[in-house]
């Protein structure tokens, strides 16, 4: 399994995948830096990081999951390479879960680089402009948790990305299906039945009624891993793909 995984990262690692693993959380650094410049008050680290979460889960998580889905089953479509995948002498499901392995840690990278580089971004604008530096408590282990509860809450939703990414060769369905799921997900924000939609289950976790976030993060994170699993099984029995 460590051969197959560490081959699925140097595939990876020769895509567009790391360019997207430091744009996404860029932005939002990005974006925070130019808005602590913007301020004429000091505000608490709390509203800088909590934003900064906030649109991680928000937007930029899902929209990153469906294009970091589709550039990897793009890596074995483009050149229709299944074929010789599935004729190596090794259990099927290992490429499957290699794959979905790589995705999950290249998702967790970008949620501790989108807290990381935030920080980041509100100390040097700080620093440009003392009189807006941030008060209070950073809190870094409460946001470290936050983020990582995200991570827990998305299984589900990259499960469901992965799935029909690798299921269809043409990228359109899994591009459809994220951009939808984002779409409906920021229009039902406020919607008690929102809480059962995988894209919107990340930000949730910031939500301040404790049954959106224990419902939330069983469903995505619970249903998420068997969701995993499933898609391994049904992929690796299919004939063609």
């Amino acid at each position: 399994m460590l051969t197959v995984l560490s081959v699925e990262a140097r595939k990876l690692n020769r895509s567009l995948a790391a360019l997207l693993a430091v744009a996404a959380p860029s932005l939002i650094a990005v974006f925070a830096f130019f808005m602590v410049l913007r301020g004429d008050r000091p505000q608490p680290w709390e509203m800088w990081l909590g934003s900064a979460a906030g649109i991680w889960a928000f937007f930029m998580l899902p929209m990153s999951v469906t294009a970091l889905t589709a550039l990897v089953a793009h890596m074995e479509h483009g050149p229709k390479s299944w074929d010789h995948l599935r004729a190596l002498p090794l259990p099927r499901w290992k490429i499957y879960a290699a794959k979905a392995i790589c995705v999950l840690a290249v998702v967790a990278i970008m949620s501790a680089a989108t807290l990381g580089l935030t920080i980041l971004a509100v100390k040097l604008a700080a620093a440009i402009k003392p009189a807006v530096a941030p008060t209070g408590p950073m809190e870094l282990a409460r946001w470290i948790k936050v983020l990582a509860m995200m991570f827990g809450a998305a299984l589900l939703m990259v499960a469901v990305q992965l799935w029909t990414a690798l299921r269809y060769a043409s990228f359109v369905p899994g591009l459809v299906i994220g951009i939808g799921g984002t779409f409906f997900a920021v229009v039902a924000t406020a919607a008690k039945q929102g809480v059962f939609l995988p894209w919107q289950m990340p930000v949730n976790m910031m939500a301040s009624e404790p049954w959106r976030v224990t419902t939330a993060l069983g469903l995505g994170g619970g249903v998420g891993l068997l969701a995993l699993v499933a898609l391994t099984v049904h992929l690796s029995r299919r004939e063609v793909l």
